[in-house]
């Protein structure tokens, strides 16, 4: 499989945003959830594909875009579709599902089937966990940087609390992934990007 480059993944987000707002919230993001990733790599991710953590991180969130309306408007309400909107443009794009399932498989600590119908979401049935390590990795930075406005760090603390209102079993999952790969350090992130840590 051939990986795409840094270069060539900023020029999907550049296509594909429909402001620079957008892509400036956006692709921030996917920078900042890289450098957590790979921060996390270097310390107990030896045996991981780096290469591919790395576009992982950059191409998860690209979904996003198919989200916001003309004014530029986020459509929060559906909100949990972007991994799938951005399976969607990978897969159009050509991109194996190798790559494309870190779109599709990053959300929350994973969306199964049950979770689609006992809380009403708004997806196709299908479960949407990451299995490989690279995708568990791409999964769990994710889970400490939001893109609300303004955008902030989170705290593994913070996301644990967060993440009760899903169900015990969303707790156990983060705790798993807490456990495996540890906290980041995101004092130096903050100092960098400017967002406040919660």
């Amino acid at each position: 499989m051939v990986i795409p480059t840094d270069a060539e993944i900023r020029a999907l987000h550049e296509r594909y945003a429909p402001t620079p707002e957008a892509l400036a919230l956006v692709h921030t993001h996917c920078e900042i959830v890289c450098a957590i990733a790979e921060q996390l790599l270097d310390r107990y991710g030896h045996d991981l594909d780096r290469d591919l953590v790395r576009a992982g991180c950059l191409l998860h969130d690209l979904g996003v875009y198919r989200l916001y309306d003309g004014s530029g408007r986020l459509d929060h309400r559906n909100y949990v579709s972007h991994g799938l909107l951005g399976q969607e443009i990978l897969t159009s794009e050509g991109f194996p599902e190798e790559l494309s399932r870190f779109c599709s498989h990053h959300t929350g600590v994973g969306i199964t089937r049950e979770d689609i119908r006992v809380q009403g979401l708004p997806l196709p049935e299908g479960d949407y966990v990451a299995e490989s390590a690279e995708e568990q990795l791409v999964m769990y930075a994710d889970k400490f940087h939001s893109k609300k406005n303004p955008p902030v760090f989170v705290s593994a603390d913070t996301y644990a609390v967060s993440v009760s209102r899903f169900g015990e079993d969303k707790v156990t999952r983060f705790k798993e992934l807490r456990r495996h790969f540890g906290d980041p350090d995101l004092a130096s992130l903050v100092d960098t990007y400017g967002h406040a840590l919660i």
